[in-house]
């Protein structure tokens, strides 16, 4: 059995308004579908069985849209409420719909790498969360990771330095252990838990291969849908 994945959309997307205000980013087309459809599709492909989708503003729509199964997939929700929770605050309200271990994946990620693999990585790590990582350069977005080929040496949005030459994928493990201490209800951001992880040195790690896309830009979408027509092709 296939491990479940949370999928973290429940943000306002601020960086597509006007497009934004009036439809969730997983709504956004791409060629002629849904991001979401996509999304779902792509692990679908990768032997996922179910995800939990994690919504805030608009989340309804994204309700409507994908309903109770696509591609296969059953799909479960879970709404931030009146109040946004954030990807992390999000994460422990989904808690009671996944199972002790699970992938975490961003709303607006495109992420075509080897589930399994990673799957199996987090395993064998002994660790209770897993980091995928890509060697970014400052290609794609500025770095933030410091990976010694093994384990995440530190990782940050903010303080960054030269010797982070990798980023964040956009993919994640978790053992619902890493959140026992947090509280249902409270904002926070799952950089925190990243970080936190690894300045104690138990945050594994797994590198991808493929550039990762995304969609929470008008040049993140452009980028996307120009790949997905490649492949078509």
């Amino acid at each position: 059995m296939s491990l479940p994945v949370a999928i973290l959309a429940g943000g306002l997307a601020t960086r597509l308004r006007p497009v934004t205000a009036t439809i969730p980013k997983s709504l956004i087309e791409i060629n002629g579908e849904p991001f979401i459809f996509h999304q779902l599709r792509l692990l679908a492909r990768n032997g996922i069985e179910r995800v939990v989708l994690c919504l805030g503003f608009l989340g309804e729509q994204v309700a409507a849209a994908v309903g109770t199964e696509k591609f296969g997939i059953s799909v479960d929700y879970v709404f931030d409420g009146p109040k946004l929770l954030g990807t992390g605050g999000a994460l422990v309200r989904a808690l009671p719909q996944l199972d002790a271990s699970f992938f975490v994946l961003y709303g607006d990620s495109y992420l075509d790498c080897d589930y399994r693999a990673v799957a199996q990585a987090f395993a064998r790590s002994g660790c209770t969360a897993l980091m995928t990582v890509f060697r970014n350069e400052g290609r794609w977005d500025t770095s933030n990771v410091e990976f010694d080929g093994t384990r995440i040496v530190s990782y940050s949005k903010t303080d960054r330095t030269p010797r982070m030459r990798y980023i964040d994928y956009g993919l994640g493990v978790f053992s619902h252990e890493v959140f026992a201490e947090r509280a249902a209800g409270i904002a926070f951001d799952l950089a925190e838990v990243y970080a936190a992880l690894a300045r104690r040195g138990t945050l594994a790690a797994f590198e991808a291969k493929n550039r990762f896309y995304e969609v929470g830009s008008f040049a993140g979408i452009d980028e996307l849908s120009r790949h997905l027509r490649e492949r078509q092709s």
